[in-house]
């Protein structure tokens, strides 16, 4: 069982004990297979079966807080650990259409992995990271922790930088990148590590139909090479695989809403195809300035014991908030479950 989120986190946390260990033998193990170095895999969206009222998830009981108009609905009445499996498509369909759903007061923690791997399953198949810091014997539980100033994988990538945001889709270099997506706590500070979201559906909207004319059909490279970076960390074991890199369309299409974005991230996308490098990196960069500055279309969502944060990779753009005492025990977990090949957009 994980253990419970700790109930009074004021003093600092005993530097190297994260709530679920992570240990050397796990870091080490053998290379194990991921749906990444596989043949693309059949997906089908699990809200393409919802019923669009939401009856099994949207019942009388249920609150609905919505954070901005974009993105973002803050959930109780909901334990998403007994949800039927019409109440998980409907749950994908939410989530689809409001990108970023925060449930309080969820039991999900305290389920057995392998309950929390057969809810994975049922949006997609379970992605196991390159860089190894799952749980033991679940490689498809990703353990993210961060205690004192021992160096974690986002502070690597930060490194040399004025401030530690680092917008990104998850695994945005797969074949099959992360479509819904859990998070959720089990220890970290009382005020701030809070993860900002951003609506790239929204950012897409607010470009002139000629620049959007510009960028369908345009596809980047994404790859996983920053991760080589991360190998390199004191103690860190040796990538679970090599480094991949793939092309994907810069706006592509949600196969549910329809919705087009913009698919392009600083941490994961190295240049557009077909680009001499500094018009790659003069359109890049553009892009990523207009993402990281749309303060009007993003959200903060904020973390306390029982808390799920439930998002749609495909429509939204995340980051940590490093803005908390270092001392301070931040451990987390990601369910990651790979959706379909993204769509390219082949009109405005």
């Amino acid at each position: 069982m994980a253990p419970s989120v700790a109930g009074n986190n004021k003093k600092p946390a005993v530097p190297g004990t994260p709530l679920i260990k992570v240990t050397k033998a796990n870091r080490v193990e053998k290379s194990l297979p991921a749906a990444a170095d596989a043949e693309s895999v059949h997906h089908v969206d699990p809200a393409t079966r919802a019923n669009p009222a939401k009856p099994n998830l949207l019942t009388e009981d249920v609150k609905l807080h919505h954070l901005s108009p974009y993105l973002g609905t803050e959930v109780s009445g909901v334990q998403l650990s007994k949800l039927s499996k019409e109440g998980l498509d409907e749950l994908a369909l939410f989530v689809a259409e409001r990108k970023l759903v925060i449930f309080r007061d969820q039991d999900l923690k305290d389920v057995n992995f392998e309950a929390q791997i057969e809810l994975t399953k049922h949006f997609g198949v379970p992605h196991i990271h390159p860089v190894p810091m799952s749980v033991p014997r679940y490689p498809e539980i990703f353990s993210l922790y961060k205690v004192s100033n021992r160096p974690n994988v986002a502070s690597y990538l930060s490194q040399g930088r004025i401030n530690y945001l680092s917008w990104h889709s998850d695994v945005s270099y797969e074949k099959q990148p992360a479509g819904t997506t859990f998070f959720y706590v089990l220890d970290g500070p009382e005020v701030g590590g809070d993860t900002l979201f951003l609506s790239t559906v929204e950012a897409y909207e607010r470009l002139s139909p000629a620049f959007k004319k510009l960028l369908v059909g345009l596809k980047a490279v994404h790859t996983s090479a920053p991760f080589e970076k991360v190998s390199s960390m004191p103690g860190a074991a040796k990538l679970r695989r090599d480094p991949v890199a793939t092309e994907h369309p810069i706006i592509r299409v949600h196969p549910v809403t329809g919705e087009k974005s913009i698919y392009v991230n600083a941490t994961f996308t190295s240049h557009i195809v077909g680009f001499k490098k500094e018009e790659s990196d003069a359109l890049l960069n553009f892009l990523y300035d207009h993402i990281g500055k749309g303060a009007d279309f993003h959200v903060r969502a904020t973390y306390r014991p029982g808390t799920v944060v439930v998002w749609d990779n495909r429509v939204t753009a995340h980051t940590v908030v490093a803005d908390y005492d270092k001392n301070i025990r931040r451990h987390h977990i990601r369910l990651t479950p790979q959706a379909e090949k993204p769509i390219p957009a082949t009109e405005v």
